[in-house]
């Protein structure tokens, strides 16, 4: 049998789209809509982009318990210490290709 797995990037990359932004209560409450869609993973954000965005991405990771929630970084220490950060209240911190609660999602 085919699988598709959904992971989902709109809290992320949705923010990109011109004169759209969300603050934490709205990511907060996409992030539940999202889980009741049963996508099975939703990429929170990019913790090292803003203090913001890293409070966002530990709000909707404390959560938001139904689904794993990852966290994008690039391949730099401070991008994955701060994903960590973000994602620690949901225990073990690993890259996305070894696990799936919670990833960190790295690119170069």
């Amino acid at each position: 049998m085919d699988l598709v797995r959904i992971f989902d990037t709109t809290l992320r990359d949705g923010e990109q789209s011109p004169g759209f932004s969300m603050n934490t209560a709205d990511k907060i409450r996409l992030a539940r809509q999202l889980a009741a869609l049963k996508v099975d993973v939703i990429e929170a954000g990019f913790p090292i982009a803003s203090h913001g965005d890293l409070e966002a991405v530990k709000k909707v990771a404390q959560e938001v318990r139904t689904v794993p929630i990852a966290a994008l970084a690039r391949a730099k220490k401070d991008d994955v210490s701060a994903a960590i950060e973000a994602l620690k209240t949901r225990g073990r911190t690993t890259p996305a290709y070894l696990s799936r609660d919670p990833p960190i999602c790295t690119f170069v």
